[in-house]
């Protein structure tokens, strides 16, 4: 369980992470059952992660999301980067990245993550963001650019990115797009049931219809999506929300367990069993996803360096067989 107060840089004075929950009633915390264990940092490579992050002054979401998988990803150098600041401007009750009003964009971080994502020798690398519905175009135009600084610097690595919404920014997507990652991934986060009290800033159909923009645009480039189990959600929901995705053409599906941040964060219903996770798989296979990924342990941005030769492998394989 992370805090949910910070100190506020400088000043040594507390403040709510999350002021949104800071006043909630804490719930208990379910016991983690067996199959849910992770890798400890502090090998001499997860280190060395450590202080290449650092010394470019960036933000990654393994640290501010509190992603249980940080110590097997930095032991291997896999670290992703998340740009715009450390503070979002929506209030998930699942997320523990920090939440306010942001700083100004530092013009530097493009060149930055692609400084870093050069001196770690990334083959794929996964860029994510904080929502910044403070901006005009969301942040579209830092995200072009960043890709484009990783191509001048690296331009055998293969890009990922994990894009807000861009909720009422017109054109925003176009520029995205427009920089050719190599895979365009945003994540649903849950079924449309929970919308109002798990994601309540965002729009169900609205990020339907941003992925199926994306193929319109760009029918080349992979698409990708994840969401959360254990929130209550019913598995027809489930079902039906893989519907959705294929309607839109979604090429990958990650599922994986909710894990609160904290006790003033959604309260985690159940632990979904391995063998729910399986079936997760089998049926979205037989609905049509090139790749799916549906265990306790996934996450968006875990084994996506593997997880993109496995999905370009599927789609030669379907062509072939066309």
């Amino acid at each position: 369980m992370v805090t949910v107060l910070d100190t506020i840089s400088g000043s040594g004075q507390p403040r709510p992470r999350h002021p949104e929950k800071a006043k909630r009633t804490e719930h208990d915390v379910q016991r983690k059952p067996d199959w849910i264990r992770v890798k400890a940092g502090g090998s001499p490579i997860y280190e060395e992660t450590r202080e290449i992050v650092k010394e470019n002054s960036l933000v990654t979401v393994c640290e501010e999301a509190g992603c249980p998988n940080i110590g097997e990803c930095w032991s291997k150098k896999h670290a992703t980067m998340m740009i715009m600041g450390d503070t979002c401007t929506r209030a998930c009750a699942f997320c523990n990245v920090r939440t306010g009003l942001p700083a100004a964009l530092d013009a530097k971080e493009p060149e930055n993550v692609a400084i870093a994502v050069q001196k770690l020798g990334l083959q794929h690398v996964v860029i994510t963001s904080v929502d910044r519905d403070d901006l005009d175009d969301g942040g579209a135009q830092h995200f072009a650019e960043t890709i484009q600084a990783i191509r001048e610097r690296s331009p055998d690595t293969t890009i990922e990115i994990l894009t807000p919404d861009f909720l009422r920014k017109d054109h925003a997507l176009e520029i995205v797009v427009a920089a050719k990652p190599d895979v365009f991934n945003h994540n649903l986060e849950t079924v449309p049931s929970n919308y109002l009290t798990i994601r309540p800033g965002a729009r169900y159909f609205h990020s339907i219809r941003l992925l199926q923009r994306v193929k319109e645009i760009d029918p080349s480039m992979f698409t990708k999506s994840g969401i959360m189990v254990g929130l209550g959600e019913e598995r027809n929901e489930v079902l039906q929300l893989m519907d959705d995705l294929r309607s839109a053409d979604v090429d990958f599906l990650t599922i994986g367990q909710y894990l609160a941040p904290s006790r003033k964060h959604a309260k985690v219903e159940r632990f979904v069993t391995p063998d729910e996770f399986k079936s997760y798989e089998t049926i979205a296979y037989a609905k049509g996803f090139l790749l799916v990924s549906a265990t306790p342990l996934t996450r968006s941005s875990h084994h996506a360096g593997e997880d993109f030769a496995k999905l370009r492998a599927a789609r030669e394989k379907l062509l072939a067989t066309a």
